[in-house]
């Protein structure tokens, strides 16, 4: 699994490129953006998923 960062960063980038097809109307180019955005925010979540399960188990003193 790649780093947290990237996926933030990869997030904003997503972000400028629809703002960017929204400017010029290229509709393709808003499609790719929104997919690259909806999967950083889906592997974001697998981080908070993942942090959430250790913290979990610290506190509960589960193995894993």
């Amino acid at each position: 699994m790649e780093s947290r960062e990237r996926f933030v960063f990869q997030r904003m980038a997503a972000q400028l490129k629809r703002e960017a097809a929204e400017l010029t109307g290229d509709r393709l180019m808003a499609a790719e953006a929104r997919t690259e955005e909806a999967e950083a925010d889906l592997c974001l979540t697998w981080y908070a998923v993942m942090d959430t399960t250790r913290r979990i188990r610290l506190t509960y003193g589960v193995p894993g």
